[in-house]
């Protein structure tokens, strides 16, 4: 399981990272969290039951906030198809992730699910980039630093965390956060302007995930 986990890790990386030369960072960023809806949607097959109004209410508000945080900048363009399959792609390698890394965390601490499912995923990076005859050592060492200590340790650790703790939902829903804060960036750092579907798509995300965290604390 970790070996999978690791691997699916590695070709979710390699899908995204070529998708989003060939596509809009709003495409991207759309379509690689694919893994939002296919997540939640694993959690109900493998339960065999619908979710509960409370959850559904909650899964379409998120839908809908998701939507308008995005939807305004993401482009149906022929030119974009590669890179927008490719981020499809990614999302679903990411949901294979979650899922394989799930069983993981229900036999093993977080710390040590994370370090050997990146250690397996090493060499399968390494052989895509061999293969695409990508440089493998950068010239500044501080972006991929933060990086790794940021994304992959600090990141994913707490995701591994949450995997073990909370049902794919909660997982699910919580991965909206990441549009949410690259919105905020893009405003107070790159002094992009937000309209009325920004704030009421952020809103509605909020809203979802205190509705699905409410049974978690019961």
């Amino acid at each position: 399981m970790i070996a999978l986990g690791g691997i699916s890790f590695a070709a979710d990386l390699a899908s995204w990272h070529l998708g989003i030369l060939r596509t809009t960072l709003a495409n991207a960023t759309l379509l690689g969290n694919s893994a939002t809806l296919m997540f939640p949607i694993y959690g109900f097959l493998i339960a065999r039951a619908w979710p509960t109004r409370l959850q559904g209410c909650a899964l379409a508000l998120a839908a809908i906030g998701a939507g308008l945080l995005m939807g305004r900048s993401y482009q149906l363009d022929p030119r974009h198809l590669a890179g927008d399959l490719l981020c499809v792609l990614a999302g679903l390698l990411y949901t294979v992730y979650f899922i394989l890394m799930a069983r993981v965390r229900a036999v093993l601490a977080p710390l040590p699910a994370l370090a050997l499912s990146t250690v397996a995923s090493i060499v399968p990076l390494l052989c895509f980039a061999l293969l695409l005859g990508e440089k493998l050592l950068p010239t500044h060492w501080a972006p991929l630093i933060g990086l790794a200590l940021v994304s992959q340790i600090v990141g994913q650790g707490l995701m591994i965390y949450g995997l073990g703790r909370l049902p794919p939902l909660t997982i699910g829903l919580a991965l909206l956060v990441q549009p949410m804060v690259g919105t905020t960036i893009g405003w107070v750092v790159y002094h992009e302007q937000l309209g009325w579907a920004d704030w009421v798509g952020a809103l509605l995300v909020a809203i979802a995930l205190v509705l699905v965290s409410r049974p978690a604390r019961a």
